[in-house]
């Protein structure tokens, strides 16, 4: 056993300086190797009004990682030969349907994300409506021809557990996952008994905006929840028991807990964006030539990540007590993976490195100019790296969140990102939120023709979905987008009346439709299926 105590202060250090940057009230890491838990770290708080301190049995609610729970107890019913994961869902579920002009969608496409349909709201209590009510969407590409991440698909392969074991979800998760692997502190579905347990999920105060670390946390939304797309609490400690089943390849401590054939189904099967590979419920990212197994989960007061390096038989898992960007997450669980690594092969350990100053922008001059949206106007200058907006007087420094993307923490700015378009290498116009300003290299239209009708669909819309309470829908250059609180912009396809396709891929189920029209108005917008309601802000 070589000496680890090293690899443990990086690790802690780098969970440390990443919670400060990112305003984390609390955290929970566990790491392992193929045989034992070798440490579970915690730092923070389960309640920040009450001072309470995490510890290592504070339970976290660890979200979509769930579905890879529903996967095993389907493989194992496969294993037995009890489940074909090539059969038409409606084999097992008579009642399931979707409108589509293709072949039937099966399990083995929902397992892996490729049945075509929406990703799912949490528009209900339950996941029985929201399954039953996809016969009122519409697949626009044949199954197995294009991945969409689909929360959805892993509630109806809940429901089809319920109806081939005839137990309820919750016992055939403790049966066929937890009690196998002897994961005793783990909770198969959320309720107040859990809550009990639980440390408190926190998010930013404001849910219609980019987040930043100077926004004050409060407690988020909860509920009870026992579906098959995510509905567990754990440990990190339990889930290092998790964790030591995937790097054995599907082994338990009682023995195997599913069939060879059966574990490498959980393999990748499908290309996902960045470069990583996506089989049932779990994705596979190359490392410095080994293969890390993993999953993330997040809801409306938690974020998490379990990675397993199967090559170097180390796997961490990584809870937060609030809702952040998975990212950073990551970078967290994969950088405690790498030193683990490091340290059993006697290499040298990656440094503990600060985050880059998100206010230093060493392309800042590309951006330097005045921008001009009717009356509007933008004046940038740049100063020792720095992009600075003139604001009442003041130079506000530009945070860059992506390419020509960035954040400005004014009080009528932070509800939008900014964001830079360029002809060639030149930038030459910027959209925020409403509004579209150009400078004085802008060549093309400014001008543009659209349905008088659209004018009537701009506006803030809200529901009580905890997944995605509110969005934005913008009108700029002629064109309908649709701004999300994250600060990301999907474009509004038009298909025809009053319904639109979401994003740039023709082939992505998501709809918006607006009606209810009054005084010029939509009163409400239908994102696939789930009605969200004109409020009174903008």
């Amino acid at each position: 056993m070589p000496s680890l105590q090293k690899a443990f202060q990086h690790i802690e250090q780098f969970a440390e300086l990443r919670m400060k940057e990112a305003s984390i009230p609390g955290l929970a890491i566990a790491v392992t190797d193929h045989e034992k838990l070798l440490r579970v770290y915690t730092y923070g708080f389960a309640d920040i009004a009450a001072q309470v301190p995490i510890t290592p049995d504070s339970l976290f609610e660890i979200a979509s990682i769930g579905k890879s729970f529903t996967t095993i107890a389907l493989l194992r019913l496969r294993d037995e030969g009890k489940l074909d994961l090539n059969a038409p869902v409606t084999q097992y579920l008579p009642w399931f349907e979707v409108q589509s002009e293709y072949p039937p969608i099966t399990v083995h496409h929902l397992l892996g994300h490729t049945a075509g349909i929406i990703r799912g709201t949490e528009m209900a209590p339950h996941g029985l409506y929201d399954s039953w009510a996809l016969r009122e969407t519409k697949t626009r590409v044949p199954p197995a021809q294009h991945w969409h991440y689909s929360s959805v698909g892993y509630k109806i392969l809940g429901f089809i557990l319920e109806r081939l074991t005839g137990q309820l979800f919750r016992e055939v998760i403790q049966s066929r996952v937890l009690d196998p692997l002897d994961m005793t502190d783990t909770h198969p579905v959320i309720t107040f008994e859990t809550r009990n347990k639980e440390a408190i999920g926190y998010r930013s105060l404001y849910d219609d905006r980019p987040e930043h670390p100077s926004h004050r946390l409060v407690p988020a939304m909860w509920s009870e929840y026992g579906t098959g797309d995510g509905c567990q609490a754990s440990t990190a400690g339990d889930m290092a028991k998790f964790l030591r089943m995937l790097i054995n390849r599907g082994k338990g401590p009682r023995g195997p807990l599913m069939s060879e054939e059966s574990f490498n189904l959980m393999a990748p099967l499908m290309p996902q964006t960045g470069g990583e590979q996506y089989g049932y419920a779990l994705a596979s990212y190359p490392v410095d030539g080994r293969t890390f197994l993993g999953h993330g989960g997040g809801n409306d007061g938690y974020t998490s990540h379990i990675l397993a390096d199967v090559d170097g038989g180390l796997g961490v898992a990584h809870f937060v007590n609030r809702r952040t960007e998975s990212g950073a997450i990551f970078e967290s669980a994969e950088y405690a993976l790498r030193v683990l690594y490091a340290a059993y092969n006697d290499k040298e350990i990656p440094p503990v490195s600060p985050t880059a100053d998100p206010s230093y922008i060493p392309n800042a001059t590309d951006y330097v100019g005045t921008y001009r949206a009717g009356g509007r106007v933008l004046q940038l200058t740049a100063r020792d790296g720095k992009l600075l907006l003139d604001y009442e007087g003041r130079a506000v420094p530009l945070e860059q969140r992506a390419q020509d993307s960035f954040y400005v923490g004014c009080p009528d700015l932070d509800l939008f990102l900014f964001e830079f378009r360029r002809e060639g290498d030149k930038v030459v116009e910027a959209f925020h939120g409403f509004h579209w300003y150009i400078n004085d290299s802008y060549t093309g239209p400014r001008h543009f023709d659209y349905p008088e009708e659209w004018e009537a669909y701009p506006g803030h819309y809200r529901t009580r979905n905890p997944e995605l309470s509110n969005f934005r829908v913008v009108l700029r250059k002629g064109n309908l987008a649709l701004a999300f609180p994250s600060g990301n912009v999907e474009p509004l396809r038009p298909l025809g009346g009053t319904s639109f396709q979401i994003g740039d891929d023709q082939r992505s189920p998501e709809i918006l439709r607006f009606d209810a029209v009054v005084e010029g108005r939509a009163l409400r917008a239908d994102y696939s299926g789930c009605p969200y309601y004109r409020t009174f802000t903008q």
